[in-house]
């Protein structure tokens, strides 16, 4: 990954995602890469802070009572995080209400006020942009690169992401930082969050990108890579060994088998998680939604792989096996033949 993201500003934004997600193993092994990437303790507790605003106290104070476990472990190990500095006292006579008008306008790019709700507009200006933003053990750039990722680990919010992307321009996080999040997100948190970011960063700054549907790692694991068969894939492929001989096999987009053949036992798919096709030679493929279970004959020449705008995840097992029964791998499913599946699934 290209470094313009500092180790610092990631460890920042890989907790914030996992605060929002309220996925406490996750915060907890993250907030260890932050502190030893140059987050001090005032920042994390900040940032976990801060996100109330965004996610409720709930989450936040489950984050800060992780926190808390995570220092005491690390100092019982001799581990010595730097304490950093807390924010400054205000100066006497501050005035919120003004002061947090002209940092949400300065993020916002305009005046803005919520007139459909007085009380909500007083908050977000005197509360969240001026009490909260006006503590300066984070920047305005950090604080908006902690709720742009923690607001991509939130789905439905999809106008409040391009509404905070925008933002975080205008507060300082440049576009090749932007840019860095999401596969940040997606090697580290995961890839419903990157997807959400990468949208919103379509609509900001342009940027070309197809939607793609993801699927939820923690139901059915996503494994390693395929490479004992990856020469027989187009794309990439990930295999978790399951109990009872099953395996779980995991598409990304567009990734097929080749055409093949099992001699002498039946496969069985049972698509658990997004989209994909199952086709045998001669007939019109058939969709795999979760649920999908396809018994393959034995000797049926066929392919299976994910839509091309969506991952997919298949348990596998045989049955009626044969002694000697073996697997004919065969040509590529051809990008022609794919992309006529994917139209009108012939």
């Amino acid at each position: 990954m290209n470094q313009t993201l500092s180790p610092r500003r990631q460890g920042l934004a890989v907790i914030a995602a996992f605060e929002a997600k309220g996925d406490q193993d996750g915060l907890e092994t993250a907030l260890g890469r932050a502190l030893d990437n140059g987050v001090t303790v005032s920042e994390a507790k900040e940032a976990l802070s801060q996100l109330y605003a965004y996610t409720g106290f709930p989450r936040s104070l489950n984050a800060l009572g992780t926190l808390q476990k995570v220092l005491s472990s690390r100092l019982a190990a001799g581990i010595h995080d730097d304490p950093g500095k807390d924010a400054e006292p205000l100066p006497a006579g501050y005035n919120a209400l003004k002061q947090g008008t002209e940092v949400q306008t300065r993020l916002t790019g305009k005046p803005f006020d919520y007139s459909f709700v007085p009380a909500t507009d007083y908050y977000l200006k005197a509360h969240l942009f001026g009490d909260i933003f006006a503590r300066n053990n984070l920047s305005h750039a950090d604080r908006e690169i902690v709720t742009v990722s923690a607001i991509s680990a939130l789905p439905g919010c999809g106008p409040q992401l391009v509404a905070h992307v925008s933002g975080a321009r205008n507060m300082g996080v440049s576009d090749a930082e932007l840019r860095e999040l999401p596969a940040l997100l997606e090697n580290n948190v995961g890839l419903a969050e990157a997807e959400r970011l990468r949208e919103a960063l379509g609509a900001v700054l342009g940027d070309t990108h197809i939607p793609v549907e993801t699927v939820d790692f923690s139901v059915w694991p996503k494994g390693q890579p395929n490479t004992a068969y990856a020469q027989y894939f187009t794309g990439n492929s990930y295999i978790a060994q399951m109990e009872g001989g099953m395996a779980n096999v995991t598409f990304e987009p567009g990734c097929r088998n080749n055409w093949h053949i099992h001699h002498g036992q039946v496969q069985v798919l049972v698509c658990v998680a997004g989209r994909g096709w199952y086709q045998e030679w001669g007939k019109p493929a058939v969709q795999l939604v979760p649920g999908t279970v396809i018994a393959i004959p034995e000797g049926a020449k066929h392919w299976h792989g994910a839509a091309a705008d969506s991952w997919m995840q298949h348990l596998t097992y045989h049955k009626d096996v044969q002694e000697g029964a073996s697997n004919e791998w065969m040509e590529p499913v051809s990008d022609e033949q794919y992309a006529r599946v994917g139209l009108n699934g012939q």
